[in-house]
């Protein structure tokens, strides 16, 4: 675990995290699919297909608040990540726009922690390298202009990914 003042870095399970809002890297039609997703419907159960249902979808860059129902987290905030096309399709600012729309929720809902893992870097294919320097800039970027939420949680799944936020996190 590395804590840089704000921002903490654990690798470990994003659904067994007691934190106000964990952030699901999900699918445009938010009913679940592999990965961190596929995870978060399994350990959140069937009430969150149900609540994902009514949501209608997300659009690519926006993001969704549910309830978190058998998670410890009190919410999820699903969050539509770019599928990376090579990187002329404005992918970057997609996926920044992942992390300020997801951080804008917690402050509006008043969240005091958020954990994220790493969007869009599984099936979505964005370099990871890049993946983290734009998340990393984005939630920096907005803990600087606002007071919530408090504390931001980056979890890591991988050896690799939580040794290039590390590094990230030590400039």
């Amino acid at each position: 675990m590395i804590k840089n003042n704000r921002i903490d870095l654990i690798k470990g399970d994003i659904t067994t995290l007691a934190v106000d809002a964990i952030v699901n890297a999900a699918n445009r039609s938010l009913m679940g699919g592999g990965g961190v997703d596929g995870a978060i419907h399994d350990a959140a159960g069937h009430d969150l297909l149900t609540e994902c249902i009514r949501l209608k979808g997300c659009d690519t860059g926006q993001a969704k608040i549910t309830s978190g129902f058998r998670l410890r987290a009190r919410y999820i905030i699903h969050t539509v990540g770019p599928v990376w096309k090579g990187g002329g399709n404005d992918e970057d600012n997609l996926l920044g726009s992942c992390y300020k729309t997801s951080l804008s929720i917690a402050r509006d809902y008043k969240l005091k922690t958020i954990a994220f893992p790493n969007i869009s870097t599984g099936v979505f294919g964005f370099p990871k390298e890049l993946a983290a320097f734009i998340a990393v800039n984005e939630i920096k970027r907005f803990l600087k202009n606002n007071q919530l939420p408090e504390k931001v949680i980056i979890v890591t799944y991988s050896d690799e990914n939580f040794d290039i936020y590390r590094k990230l996190l030590a400039e």
